[in-house]
Formats: C-alpha cells, sequence, structure tokens
C-alpha cells in the first residue's frame, strides 16, 4: 500500500472517530449546575476538552487504523 493511501485512510478514520468521541464528557450548564447568562442557550455545553479528544480520536484511530491495514495488506480476517 502506497503511504499517500495509508494517509487518506486514516484521514478519514480520524474523521469518522472525531464524530464518535466528540459527545463524551459534553455536559450543559444545567447539568453543570451553573448559571445560564442571558442570550447563551442552555443547552450549550460547559467546556468541550479539545486538547482530550483530539488525543482520544488520534489513539481510537491509530487502533481502527491499524485492524483496517492488517486486513488490506494480510487478509488476517480472510478474504481473497
Amino acid at each position: 500500500m502506497k503511504i499517500g493511501s495509508m494517509i487518506a485512510i486514516y484521514f478519514v478514520i480520524w474523521w469518522t472517530m472525531l464524530f464518535v468521541v466528540l459527545p463524551f464528557g459534553v455536559r450543559n450548564a444545567n447539568e453543570a449546575g451553573e448559571e445560564v447568562k442571558p442570550g447563551n442557550d442552555r443547552g450549550a455545553p460547559v467546556a468541550l476538552y479539545w486538547g482530550k479528544k483530539l488525543l482520544a480520536t488520534s489513539l481510537l484511530a491509530l487502533v481502527v487504523f491499524g485492524v483496517v491495514y492488517a486486513q488490506m495488506v494480510f487478509h488476517v480476517f480472510g478474504g481473497g
């Protein structure tokens, strides 16, 4: 498999895993016990923790990419 293909596949997997990781740990002002300021939506998240989410996304995408790579190159789950 060429390096360009590997990067493209990893990017698609990473982007998909980002949407898997985003909802975890999100609390709105009401759930966090904070006062909702005028003009803010009650359902808006208090803190997003982008650093943790990007790290978790990268690690999860690396694991999923490893499984995809193993299947494509070594056919570990059967197939031609």
